[in-house]
């Protein structure tokens, strides 16, 4: 857990379209086996079903024709995503009693000719109607801005977005009953807010994890390819590791500013976590897979730091790191990057001051 801890905060102190190069996996040679109880003495935690049943009376019903209404009949105009799960929509739904202002919303409605059917789409309400985070949701999104051509996102609001992301997994692994794993991480199911919070979304492939002395949940290969953790490829065994394994990915594509995936690059260089081998953290060339666009306007120590977390997180014994460790290291990255842009405006501002005594002179 080395890679969510380096990136939560000290608790004592207070889609758009999926890229084209990165297809979904859906291998369907493995049974999705359901989850089977642990015997314990001691409690067993309930499911996510009987989570969501018990809270399932304070969740809102809508009809079709409510949800016509807030889309304008499902207007294309206000379709602002599309995946294996059918079209999202932009809808403005009314309070109940009639006052007040309406609420702006997300509204999914199903293809059913899509990849995704009527199992996932129960699946993603239970998890909703249980799941309460603020780095979850419950509006474009990382992916958009991360790879936008025309703009970039600024250094520190890179390391803000992965902090309030990593900490949106470490609840659903650890602040319920029952530990959650997403299945999904990646850049296109982080949201971000008019103030780039990050939201997770999309709980279409999330799973229960596995209690008891169970160490893995098997279930059929889901997911995108260049994100999913290759162990999980090759055996449908499904850990927290799993999470911890593509938000590795996510690390490395916010460091260079490249999609896991990129055919239209040269061969060796298609396959991100293949091409960022050839520039460990520690070595003079690392600098060189750094995201042009951010012009040097950034702390190389703290780049290197989230270079390490991210090779750690691609470690199959990164959950056997020390969480403190990991902790202390995201402190220091954060006040090395704080550090480093003090020291910028400060020079900036001595030379302009020494232009000025001149000017005057």
């Amino acid at each position: 857990m080395k890679c969510f801890s380096m990136f939560s905060k000290d608790k004592s102190k207070s889609k758009r379209r999926e890229s084209r190069s990165a297809p979904e996996l859906r291998n369907q040679s493995k049974p999705d086996n359901p989850l089977s109880r642990t015997t314990r003495s001691t409690p067993s935690p309930r499911s996510i079903p009987e989570l969501y049943k018990e809270k399932e009376h304070n969740l809102r019903v809508f009809s079709l024709e409510e949800l016509k209404d807030a889309t304008n009949g499902f207007n294309r105009m206000l379709k602002i995503g599309e995946g294996g799960f059918g079209s999202v929509y932009k809808g403005s739904i009314r309070p109940l009693n009639g006052r007040g202002d309406p609420t702006v919303v997300a509204i999914k409605r199903l293809n059913t000719l899509g990849l995704q059917g009527h199992k996932e789409w129960l699946a993603e309400i239970q998890f909703l109607g249980v799941v309460s985070h603020p780095n979850l949701v419950k509006l474009l999104g990382l992916e958009d801005h991360l790879f936008n051509t025309t703009s970039t996102l600024p250094w520190r609001t890179r390391l803000e977005i992965m902090l309030g992301a990593a900490e949106g997994l470490a609840y659903l692994h650890d602040g319920l009953e029952v530990k959650v794993i997403y299945r999904d991480f990646k850049s296109s199911n982080v949201l971000l807010d008019e103030n780039f919070r990050p939201k997770l979304s999309d709980f279409g492939l999330a799973r229960e994890g596995p209690s008891g002395d169970r160490t893995h949940v098997s279930t059929a290969v889901v997911g995108t390819y260049g994100y999913a953790a290759p162990e999980y490829v090759e055996t449908g065994h499904l850990t927290i590791q799993s999470d911890i394994w593509t938000f590795g990915v996510v690390l490395f594509e916010i460091l260079t500013g490249r999609r896991a995936i990129e055919r239209n690059r040269p061969t060796s260089e298609q396959k991100l976590l293949d091409w960022v081998k050839q520039f460990p953290p520690d070595s003079r060339r690392f600098t060189m897979i750094i995201d042009p666009r951010l012009r040097g306007n950034y702390s190389l120590g703290a780049a290197q730091k989230v270079g390490k977390l991210a090779n750690s997180c691609l470690n199959k014994n990164a959950k056997k790191t020390n969480d403190e460790s990991s902790g202390r290291e995201l402190e220091a990255s954060n006040k090395e990057s704080d550090e480093a842009s003090s020291s910028a405006d400060k020079s900036a501002g001595t030379s302009s001051t020494r232009k000025g005594d001149r000017q005057k002179v």
